[in-house]
């Protein structure tokens, strides 16, 4: 991968953060995403349905909840982007089995949005257990097909749009945060004498790290940074800041006060289409990640072996990752459809019950092991330090969804329409 990255820079000059992500991360050939499972403890990192059922059941109570709240439609696709090893929508379709007779009447499916090749044969073979021969067709949109355990038909697809449009719940767990994103500084005066040349003599200014950057802001306005081999070390790559305006700049409020700004086109578009099925064919979208509203700044960072990494070393080993500006993803929806949150983790999981949860299978189990990790389980999702703060959940739904609500609240002058939404405000577990 550092071989194609510094031929492709010595061809082309300094590429931007963004190409720099999407090399690394989703290259057909040697992208580390594209060929390894990357997750769990021999991996180089680890996701909350990894860690406890009880993460994925919540989710499907979610799902079933809005699924009644909106008129308990005859059928719905279950969508999922970037599934992982499929244990979350696994764990929300033993939810849907357990709650059949809720769902009795209603014709289900799964679609999962997946780039990678080992992760898609990891999926299938937890969701279906290949009791029914696949269906694989490598030139098709729907690259695989087959019906997972409980007879639900499940189909795998490369992009969100060859997903079959109509009445959808859309589920992105973990997905926006490696998607690639562009990074920018206000450019500062004291970095102006240390001006390089790149192999294709244009000019750029040195730059070893974003956050070596000062805060000082001055009237040469945002310069994006860029990705350079170091003249002095002919294995190494290094940052710079672009010498003049790039398209992405497009992308920045113009009141922004940040000194440090990240940008997610891809993530800008992903929204739209969301927002614009919810809107057409009714459903909702439900976000968890990592995240913020607007207001950080350098979040670009690598994981490797459960560890910080530096971005820059040895790309391909190591998940690349920047944290989500929901304010971003609101502004994509662009009013086509309501959002709600961001709102922290822990506080979603607690509306959603997770207590009540977590007692009933306390109370079914004897075994002292199993009950030590379902507490732990329990304290990385909720714990402030470690789960329960740093990610967030965030929703799309549409309009006449909380309009409803609004209208039945001036009636009976109860709470505020959006506590008409699971997870958002408390759950009323009967």
């Amino acid at each position: 991968m550092l071989r194609h990255l510094m031929y492709k820079i010595k061809s082309t000059g300094p590429i931007t953060v963004a190409e720099y992500m999407k090399e690394v991360l989703t290259n057909p050939a040697k992208g580390y995403y594209v060929y390894r499972d990357m997750l769990g403890k021999q991996g180089d990192f680890i996701t909350s349905p990894e860690i406890s059922q009880i993460f994925g059941e919540l989710l499907g109570i979610w799902f079933i909840s809005e699924w009644m709240a909106t008129g308990k439609s005859t059928a719905f696709q279950l969508v999922e982007l970037g599934p992982g090893r499929g244990t979350l929508v696994g764990d929300i379709l033993r939810v849907f089995t357990q709650l059949g007779s809720v769902l009795k009447n209603c014709d289900i499916s799964v679609h999962l949005v997946e780039v990678s090749q080992k992760l898609s044969e990891i999926q299938a073979l937890t969701l279906t257990e290949e009791k029914v021969p696949l269906e694989r067709n490598a030139g098709s949109p729907v690259y695989m097909k087959g019906v997972t355990k409980s007879g639900i038909p499940i189909s795998w697809y490369r992009h969100l749009h060859d997903v079959p449009k109509g009445y959808s719940f859309y589920l992105a767990h973990e997905f926006f945060d490696v998607l690639p994103v562009h990074k920018f500084q206000r450019e500062h005066i004291a970095m102006l004498p240390r001006l390089v040349l790149n192999s294709r003599a244009q000019v750029f200014v040195l730059l070893q790290h974003p956050k070596e950057l000062g805060l000082q802001k001055t009237p040469q306005g945002w310069r994006e940074v860029f990705i350079d081999i170091d003249p002095q070390v002919s294995d190494k790559l290094r940052f710079v800041l672009a010498p003049s305006a790039t398209p992405a700049e497009a992308f920045i409020q113009h009141d922004e006060t940040r000194d440090h700004v990240e940008v997610c086109p891809d993530a800008g578009v992903i929204i739209e289409e969301l927002s614009q099925r919810i809107a057409l064919t009714g459903g909702a979208a439900l976000v968890a990640d990592y995240g913020h509203d607007g207001t950080k700044t350098d979040t670009f960072r690598g994981f490797c072996g459960h560890k910080l990494h530096d971005v820059l070393i040895a790309p391909g080993t190591a998940d690349l990752t920047a944290d989500v500006d929901f304010s971003y993803l609101r502004r994509m929806a662009q009013g086509k459809v309501a959002s709600l949150g961001p709102i922290k983790q822990h506080t979603f999981l607690k509306n959603m019950g997770i207590d009540v949860r977590l007692k009933v299978l306390l109370d079914k189990s004897n075994e002292p092991s199993v009950r030590q990790q379902l507490l732990q389980g329990y304290d990385m999702l909720m714990n402030p330090k470690k789960m329960g703060e740093r990610f967030n959940f965030f929703a799309l739904l549409p309009h006449e969804r909380l309009e409803g609500g609004r209208h039945q609240r001036n009636a009976r002058q109860s709470k505020p329409f959006a506590s008409l939404v699971a997870g958002f405000s408390e759950l009323a577990w009967q």
